[in-house]
């Protein structure tokens, strides 16, 4: 009984440290994800720097696409209803929070701070981007629709990476094997109509999309690397990206702790 006790201390010890250092890395990944991102490092000097090539590239497409809007007024409508209403940062945020919650609910507390910190994180850093840049949107003749605040990055395409990458790394486990690829293309293919819908609305310019697109995947990669850290302190096998961060959240009791099943070699399972 005494050495099932001391094993027992050792492995509530081992746990509540892996817990400590999830909790800074989380928070140090957040600081990091605003200037970690080397493509959106060099993005960001080019759009800066006015560099020509990319300047003529943006005019060119949102000439073309506005061009498109003003001849088709129901496929404009269509888009500025997917954009407005459907991929939404506010709708896209609010199915978020509703996960977050539902991890709560289902005990995953770890998995719920990796969801809130990234959709928080991503929201905080793309506003200050916006602040420090203060790049102009497109100015059009007979523009088709209006958005409010600075330009680079486009808000939308950033919220649409980082809240379908949530989605995804969250439900992948809960979602069988044979759908799992269907689950990728529809979350990337949202993501990418997000910034389509951005550009042929003329309210941002393509580098704009393409900057959110970098950004949000720069804070998921680095509060991912923090959870599968706290994975790796925590006793638990690296997860595949396929699996999702937690392949464990089908169980019972998806995460360690009092209630979980301790394995013989002494590492936790949920």
């Amino acid at each position: 009984m005494v050495i099932r006790a001391t094993a027992q201390r050792l492995r509530d010890r081992r746990r509540r440290a892996a817990d400590r250092r999830f909790g800074v890395r989380l928070l140090g990944s957040a600081a990091v994800a605003a200037v970690a991102a080397v493509p959106f490092g060099l993005l960001l000097v080019l759009v800066e720097g006015h560099w020509e090539p990319l300047r003529r590239l943006d005019a060119g497409a949102a000439r073309r696409l506005h061009e498109a809007a003003l001849e088709h007024p129901a496929w404009t409508d269509t888009l500025r209803f997917l954009s407005d209403r459907v991929w939404d940062p506010f709708t896209l945020r609010t199915v978020v929070a509703l996960l977050t919650v539902w991890l709560l609910y289902r005990r995953a507390w770890r998995l719920a701070a990796w969801s809130a910190v990234t959709a928080v994180t991503g929201g905080l850093v793309g506003l200050l981007v916006k602040v420090v840049v203060e790049r102009a949107r497109p100015s059009l003749v007979d523009p088709v629709a209006h958005a409010p605040g600075f330009s680079f990055p486009s808000g939308h395409a950033m919220t649409a990476t980082t809240s379908f990458a949530v989605l995804l790394l969250v439900l992948l486990p809960m979602v069988p094997r044979a759908a799992r690829a269907l689950c990728w293309c529809a979350a990337v293919g949202s993501v990418l109509g997000v910034g389509f819908t951005r550009i042929a609305l003329g309210v941002h310019w393509f580098s704009d999309v393409v900057g959110g697109w970098l950004l949000g995947l720069a804070v998921v990669a680095l509060t991912a690397w923090a959870f599968e850290a706290w994975r790796s302190d925590a006793g638990r096998g690296r997860a595949r990206l396929r699996e999702g961060l937690e392949p464990e959240l089908t169980d019972a009791h998806p995460e360690p702790g009092p209630s979980g099943r301790e394995r013989a070699d002494g590492s936790v399972r949920g």
